[in-house]
């Protein structure tokens, strides 16, 4: 099969290359690849900047992906050939709280991803595709559309009436807007830019921040509150703004601390935190549970993914590209016709 592999650290050692196609074990899965989406978590992984040390190479990249069953392994009976299905990032979170250990078994580093004309994924660790999307839809959600609805959802547990503020305009909080709109929850978004506010509200934000115009953009959520704070903050940006965050939020609210597009280490204000007896809580995508029931959800509300392009196969770098220079949506590569 053809395979993009990583050879080593940077964009130049990653290469296309016919490797053998796997054979699915006990309980394996063997999927025909339509489409993989990209998400910031890769983009590092190939720079050398997520946990250096746990990145096998060579290393097929790519956690998020959707296809085909074309074959089984031994015991399998949670899926037959010809179902359509996604990974999930942690493939061995099942429901409940996370083991200890869940990083040791990611697809796309260090287990191999779906950057790849096929893909082994455990029939326990694969879920069924939505019937309203293609492979390209489908392959956005394991990560993007995961941390939403579990942030919102599962740790969140957002109600009608509620506000929820997101922070820019990438895959996740497109995906936030759209869920907690479709809850009856009211949205806030920041953004740089007031062309991409203009289209989060057409996804189903109340009201937007112009964050570089309103550099203390708390004060602006605050004011848009009634004083109050949101409810609940999905924080990707992480660094010295997670102090922002704590002040646009009510008092005894939850922080959602999904990314670190901003840094990975905060110098926090802890008297604010104390006063406001703010929750910050890490999240680090979802388990396979609440990714069915998301899925449920996503049909009954025909939710559709913002794609801001999709690539073929062969340009599999470019895309990359793409994701570096801040797409609004998704950047999704697909498979199928390679």
């Amino acid at each position: 099969m053809k395979a993009w592999l990583l050879k080593d650290f940077g964009m130049e050692n990653l290469q296309l290359e016919e490797i053998p196609t796997p054979e699915p074990k006990t309980g394996e899965l063997l999927i025909k690849v339509g489409a993989v989406s990209l998400n910031y978590r890769d983009k590092v992984i190939v720079e050398g900047l997520y946990e250096p040390n746990m990145i096998p190479k060579p290393l097929i990249p790519v956690s998020d992906a959707a296809g085909k069953v074309v074959k089984t392994g031994p015991g399998v009976s949670r899926f037959k050939i010809g179902d359509r299905v996604s990974s999930t990032l942690y493939s061995r979170w099942i429901d409940g709280a996370p083991g200890p250990n869940e990083p040791d078994y990611c697809f796309g580093a260090p287990l191999p991803g779906g950057l790849a004309e096929y893909m082994i994924i455990h029939e326990e660790s694969a879920v069924l595709a939505p019937d309203t999307l293609s492979d390209e839809e489908t392959a956005t959600l394991p990560i993007a559309a995961l941390t939403a609805w579990f942030s919102l959802m599962d740790v969140g547990h957002l109600q009608r009436g509620q506000t929820v503020l997101v922070q820019g305009t990438g895959g996740v909080s497109l995906f936030a807007v759209q869920i907690a709109s479709a809850l009856g929850a009211r949205v806030i978004a920041t953004s740089g830019r007031d062309e991409n506010l203009a289209k989060i509200r057409a996804l189903g934000a109340a009201e937007g921040i112009n964050y570089r115009k309103h550099p203390d953009w708390a004060k602006e959520a605050l004011a848009l509150t009634g004083g109050n704070g949101v409810d609940l903050l999905l924080d990707v940006a992480g660094g010295n703004g997670l102090n922002q965050s704590v002040a646009a939020t009510k008092p005894a609210g939850l922080i959602a601390q999904i990314g670190f597009l901003s840094g990975q280490t905060a110098s926090l204000d802890i008297m604010p935190l104390l006063f406001r007896q703010t929750t910050i809580r890490g999240i680090a995508v979802g388990h396979r549970t609440s990714f069915e029931r998301m899925n449920i959800f996503l049909n009954q509300h025909q939710i559709k993914p913002v794609i801001d392009k999709v690539y073929p196969f062969s340009e599999a770098r470019q895309a990359y590209q793409h994701l570096a220079r801040g797409p609004f949506g998704k950047v999704v590569i697909t498979i199928a016709d390679a």
